[in-house]
């Protein structure tokens, strides 16, 4: 949410010459629907459904660059399918500059559509803190480019592979 996961592997497929995912793409792509709609027709349940099937299929591809939306790894099963075939890389930033990232978004972002997104910014993270901690990986993005990033991800995987 924010910290930079899909700018950041955009740029990690064109330095690796490797195909890029998104899966919140793929999700609105299939559904023909935005992942606003989608939570507020289906439900934040669904969505996770929908976003499990997809992270199944994607992680079947060799030498792909996956972004996946923030929830993922809080089901076990979705990072299972993503370890299994390669090495997951956690972005992080503080939630001021995720809301400073995210203020011209925060109607499409369902989680946020709250009277203090600040707020739900800090909960989520926090929830989330355990399931972050398993990927081999963390990447603090405040204060750097995305092109900082993805280097910094270039000079980590021959030592995460």
């Amino acid at each position: 949410m924010g910290t930079g996961k899909s700018s950041v592997g955009r740029l990690l497929s064109k330095r690796l010459g490797r195909p890029f995912f998104d899966t919140d793409e793929m999700i609105e792509k299939e559904t023909g629907l935005a992942i606003a709609d989608i939570f507020a027709k289906a439900g934040e349940p669904a969505f996770r459904d929908m976003e499990t099937k997809t992270i199944k299929l994607v992680s079947l591809l060799d030498n792909a660059v996956i972004s996946t939306g923030g929830g993922v790894p809080l089901r076990e099963e979705n990072m299972r399918e993503l370890e299994r075939n390669g090495v997951v890389f956690c972005l992080n930033a503080k939630p001021e500059n995720i809301l400073e990232r995210l203020k011209e978004e925060i109607e499409t972002r369902p989680l946020l559509k709250t009277k203090d997104p600040f707020l739900a910014i800090q909960e989520r993270l926090l929830a989330r803190r355990k399931a972050y901690s398993r990927c081999r990986h963390a990447i603090e993005t405040d204060g750097l480019t995305a092109e900082q990033v993805a280097e910094t991800i270039l000079n980590l995987m021959p030592k995460a592979a």
